[in-house]
C-alpha cells in the first residue's frame, strides 16, 4: 500500500511538473498583457467558450477545442480535460480574466470573441493549444495570435501531448459527417469564379475560399498547387445532407477561413 502511494504522490508531482513546463514553453511565443482590465467569471462552459458576471458569453479566438457531449451525443476526446483545465487557469487566476477582443467583436451566435488573459498576462488558449487541449484555429480578420498560436500548437504536436497522442488528420473515407476536422489530401485541381477560388481534394472533397477571404491569401501561389499535398483545417459541411449537392459536384467542402488554416506539406 505504502508503496502504491509512493507512486501516486510521484506521478501528480511530476505533472505538476509536466505542466509547469508545458506552461513555461507556451507562453515564450505569446507577449504577456498585464494592461487588461481584470473580469470575473462566472462559469466555464467547455473549453473555449466562458460566461463573465456580466452576462456575456466570451469566445475564445484562435482555439476550437473538441465537443462536450450534448443531446445524447458522447463527449469528443479531451473535450472533459480541457474545460478543467481551462476552469483551473481560470482559478489560479483568481477567478477573473483580461480580455483583448477580436477586430470581430461577435459571432454568429452573439457570443463576444476574445482572447482571454490571466491575472500575470499570460494567453490562455496559448496555453491549452500547447498542452494540447484544442486546436489552432484563425477566422479573418481575427488573426493577431496566429504565429503563437501556431507555435504553440506545434510544440505540443511534436511531443505528442493530448489529442495529438492519436492521428487526427482525416482521409476522404474517415468522414462521415460535417463538423470540425483536419484533412489530409492531395490536391487534384484548382479554379476561381464568381463563387471564390475552389481547390479539389482526392476523394471528393473541395476547399472554398470565399470572395470576400481572398485578401487572406497569396491566390497565385494557392493556384500552382496542383499536385501537392496539404493539410487544411476548418468547419466541414456536408453539402449532401443539406440537399445542395449538384452532379459533379464535391460531397465534402471546407470553408478556409485564413491562410494559416492551410498547410502545403513537404
Amino acid at each position: 500500500m505504502r508503496h502504491s502511494v509512493i507512486l501516486k504522490k510521484a506521478s501528480l508531482a511530476g505533472a505538476f511538473f509536466v505542466s509547469l513546463l508545458c506552461v513555461d514553453q507556451a507562453q515564450a511565443f505569446c507577449p504577456q498583457r498585464l494592461d487588461l482590465a481584470q473580469i470575473a467569471v462566472r462559469q466555464v462552459v467547455d473549453g473555449d467558450t466562458v460566461r463573465l458576471v456580466d452576462g456575456r458569453s466570451i469566445r475564445l479566438i484562435g482555439i476550437n477545442t473538441p465537443e462536450l457531449g450534448r443531446k445524447g451525443r458522447s463527449d469528443e476526446p479531451y473535450a472533459v480535460q480541457a474545460r478543467r483545465r481551462l476552469q483551473a487557469l481560470v482559478d489560479a487566476s483568481d477567478g477573473r480574466v483580461g480580455l483583448l477582443y477580436g477586430k470581430q467583436r461577435k459571432d454568429r451566435y452573439g457570443r463576444t470573441l476574445a482572447h482571454l488573459y490571466d491575472r500575470q498576462g499570460r494567453n490562455l488558449e496559448a496555453q491549452l493549444l500547447g498542452e494540447g487541449l484544442g486546436f489552432m484555429v484563425v477566422v479573418a480578420p481575427n488573426s493577431a495570435l496566429v504565429s503563437c498560436h501556431v507555435q504553440a500548437e506545434r510544440q505540443a504536436r511534436s511531443q505528442r501531448l493530448g489529442l495529438w497522442r492519436s492521428a487526427q488528420v482525416k482521409s476522404a473515407g474517415q468522414l462521415s459527417g460535417g463538423g470540425f476536422a483536419l484533412l489530409g489530401g492531395r490536391i487534384t485541381g484548382v479554379q476561381r469564379n464568381r463563387g471564390g477560388l475552389w481547390i479539389d481534394l482526392d476523394g471528393g472533397r473541395v476547399l472554398r475560399v470565399a470572395p470576400e477571404m481572398l485578401d487572406e491569401f497569396d491566390v497565385h501561389a494557392l493556384q500552382k498547387l496542383k499536385g501537392r499535398r496539404v493539410e487544411a483545417r476548418g468547419w466541414v459541411i456536408d453539402r449532401q445532407s443539406r440537399g445542395g449537392l449538384k452532379s459533379g459536384q464535391a460531397r465534402w467542402m471546407l470553408p478556409l477561413t485564413h491562410s494559416a488554416m492551410l498547410e502545403v506539406l513537404p
